[in-house]
């Protein structure tokens, strides 16, 4: 009986199926992969050629049951549907080969029920995943939505509030109350350009154009200069040769810069300081950006970039600027950079490729 033959000879089955994943190019296989999802593989599959030999009718119903909590668990795993398509379908090239190579008594039916075993498991298990994946999907865009609604009622309350004591003549315009305010609308219309880039990327809504680079740190700058007055930082921007370019979405690429810097900003003590420097070379384009927050602690680097990530007491924003600006630089062939400078502070380095 095959389900009796896999069950006898499982480590065998998942030692030789692991080797085979291993030596896969594409989807490349992970530790997670190896080590959990191929056991979890055989075992449904186990459990479904057991529920196929229970009636004298293969039990449809019931594989795709197993195979959809299956399904699930692979994606609370973090496993892909490539691989699950591709792990089933090594599993069950391994179990024939090896029984054939044992000599194992199993009748063409049997193998023919695998066969339908493996399309139930396979169809069902990728359904269920995809469908998990949709509502983790919707999830998370409940989450986001509520959090930006929630930070920008923040933002307009605060601006509503002290305009109203300026205009009431309680206080004077040029006053620290007239900071809160200016601060206020800032940080709006940041969020807001964060959001419309975020959801940009989402939709692969890229518009690629050449852009010269001085133009877009020039664009840049005006606002940067805005809120490090606001935070009381000084900001100091190198110039750059007016005759290089770079290939990508200018709002995007706008934008990732701006989070760079505004997340520099927040981190930098008053009166500290903050640099974007444009470092050219014959086919790269760096910009560097270079804060005051006194270097990172061990291991922290990575864990910047997650979204709603938070390292400070300060927690305005929602956490999103630089898992944004990560996805802005991957959109424009780019990626980002972040060197600890300890006692000092960090650096942040997008870095594109040059136009030629």
């Amino acid at each position: 009986m095959l389900d009796e033959f896999v069950f006898s000879n499982r480590e065998a089955i998942i030692a030789t199926a692991r080797a085979r994943v291993a030596s896969r190019a594409f989807p490349k296989p992970s530790h997670v992969e190896l080590t959990t999802g191929i056991p979890l593989f055989l075992d449904q599959l186990g459990t479904a050629l057991r529920l196929a030999q229970s009636s004298d009718a293969i039990a449809h119903e019931k594989i795709r049951e197993s195979a959809g909590q299956h399904g699930r668990d692979l994606l609370r795993m973090g496993l892909t549907i490539a691989q699950v398509v591709h792990d089933y379908g090594d599993v069950c090239q391994v179990i024939t080969e090896m029984a054939i190579q044992k000599k194992a008594p199993i009748s063409g039916q049997e193998f023919q029920t695998l066969n339908l075993c493996l399309d139930d498991a396979i169809a069902e298990a990728v359904t269920a995943y995809a469908q998990q994946r949709e509502r983790t999907v919707a999830e998370e865009g409940t989450e986001r939505l509520g959090t930006l609604a929630h930070e920008l009622r923040n933002l307009l309350n605060t601006a509503m509030l002290s305009f109203e004591s300026i205009k009431s003549g309680r206080v004077a315009p040029g006053g620290s109350t007239s900071s809160v305010h200016g601060r206020s609308l800032i940080g709006m219309r940041d969020l807001i350009d964060r959001s419309l880039a975020d959801v940009r990327l989402d939709a692969g809504q890229n518009h690629v154009e050449d852009i010269s680079v001085a133009e877009l740190v020039e664009e840049i700058e005006v606002g940067a200069l805005l809120q490090a007055k606001a935070r009381d930082v000084d900001l100091a921007v190198s110039s750059v040769d007016r005759t290089v370019t770079i290939r990508g979405d200018r709002q995007i690429l706008a934008a990732a810069i701006s989070n760079l810097l505004q997340n520099a900003f927040k981190f930098t003590a008053k009166h500290g300081h903050v640099a974007l420097t444009t470092v050219v070379s014959d086919d790269r384009v760096q910009f560097e950006i270079a804060d005051g927050c006194g270097g990172l602690p061990p291991g922290t680097a990575e864990e910047l970039f997650r979204p709603y990530a938070q390292r400070s007491p300060d927690r305005s924003g929602v956490g999103l600027g630089l898992s944004i600006s990560r996805k802005a630089a991957k959109a424009n062939g780019g990626e980002i950079h972040v060197r600890d400078v300890p006692g000092t502070g960090c650096i942040f380095t997008l870095d594109l490729p040059r136009a030629s």
